[in-house]
């Protein structure tokens, strides 16, 4: 991938491309349970039961997402984008739909949440595959970017949507959102004649798939710690909203943070394409990032530190995919992506169950843990820059 071209003029010919915009929008919308579900089963769950049980059924869903989208992937590159798509959407759906009707009951709502998690369309892998397709490839990686940078504008809208609808019908309302808007994102995306048309690229087959390749492995292992880092904070900011007698303030406060998020995001997208050796760099300022919420100020404060804390996260995944798009083998694009998502989602799942009796103990043990894992983040991905051989 060239960094000659200017950030400004790529993403000025990544917007003008074909169907580019389109499938932007859709995307973003298909996503969006991915920012609006964990806060809208953390209210449903929480109306009967403690934060420590909505943490576990939170953690539920983002597991059932983890365990499915390498396996979905897989079988897009292996076939077609549509079919996947459709049938993993309504899987989810179905999914939302049982978690409101479960009257509360565990059992159900954590099955529910299994399946909303597992059927949650890889929209954002198949994106990430038809960049290619889409833009002349030296405007590549200005695409990368400009996806990552876009996809926060879901986590400041996602968890606004959740309280909107909570707000104006009940805690189910969030869930049935969530669903209606993943079935729409799915539909406008697949509808597409360049989706339509793609085909995933022939290679050997392996049945580890990206993952024979070592260095990816260690990338991954990184990712999994930044994820559990992140995916603390929404179960730590619940505790701190209610805390302080606002439990709405944990929408705000989020998406705060993915304010940041996209900020951070658009400005990356004027940096010149890196690799591995960019990981170190990126995954400390995220660390670094989480640092003062410590400090456990006052709402307006505290929104300040979370957008601050969310400006490194889309130049470490931009780093992150344009690593694994240059180390992983032909015919495994799809699933090297999926299996990136895969890792911050089980490390958000492990994050939200760990930080659901820490935040029990205190709001700041509940805000400790996200450096923790940072730091963790860090020693991996400095690991993964000392094995790689790659031009950064």
């Amino acid at each position: 991938m060239s960094s000659a071209v200017s950030a400004p003029s790529g993403l000025r010919t990544v917007l003008r491309a074909p169907f580019v915009r389109r499938l932007l929008v859709f995307s973003q919308t298909g996503r969006l349970p991915m920012a609006a579900a964990p806060l809208a089963l953390l209210l449903f769950a929480r109306e009967e039961h403690g934060l420590t049980l909505a943490g576990l059924v939170v953690a539920a869903y983002t597991a059932g997402m983890a365990v499915s989208a390498p396996l979905l992937a897989r079988i897009v590159d292996r076939w077609r984008q549509p079919p996947v798509l459709w049938g993993s959407a309504v899987l989810s759906g179905a999914g939302f739909v049982v978690v409101a009707a479960s009257g509360h009951s565990v059992p159900i709502m954590l099955a529910g949440a299994v399946g909303a998690g597992f059927g949650t369309p890889p929209l954002e892998a198949c994106l990430r595959a038809l960049w290619p397709n889409l833009v002349p490839a030296e405007n590549v990686a200005a695409a990368y970017s400009l996806d990552l940078a876009v996809q926060e504008v879901i986590y400041v809208t996602g968890p606004l949507v959740t309280l909107a609808a909570v707000g104006f019908a009940g805690p189910s309302a969030g869930l049935l959102a969530a669903a209606v808007l993943q079935l729409a994102g799915v539909a406008g995306f697949a509808l597409t004649p360049v989706v339509r048309t793609w085909r995933g690229e022939a290679g050997a087959r392996h049945w580890a798939g990206p993952l024979r390749v070592p260095r990816f492995v260690v990338i991954v292992a990184g990712v999994i710690c930044a994820g559990a880092a992140v995916g603390s904070l929404p179960v730590a900011v619940t505790g701190y909203a209610e805390a302080a007698g606002n439990r709405a303030l944990s929408g705000w406060l989020l998406a705060a943070q993915a304010a940041g998020a996209l900020i951070g995001g658009l400005l990356y997208t004027r940096a010149a394409p890196g690799g591995p050796g960019r990981l170190p760099l990126t995954a400390a300022a995220l660390a670094a990032g989480f640092v003062p919420l410590l400090l456990v100020p006052g709402p307006a404060p505290m929104a300040v530190l979370l957008a601050v804390s969310g400006l490194s996260l889309p130049p470490l995944l931009t780093a992150v995919f344009l690593a694994a798009d240059r180390l992983t083998p032909p015919g495994t694009a799809v699933e090297a992506f999926a299996w990136i998502i895969t890792a911050f989602t089980v490390g958000s799942a492990a994050g939200a169950a760990i930080t659901g009796p820490l935040v029990s103990d205190g709001i700041r043990y509940g805000f400790a843990f996200a450096p923790v894992a940072g730091l963790l983040a860090v020693a991996a991905m400095s690991a993964a820059t000392l094995r790689a051989r790659v031009r950064v």
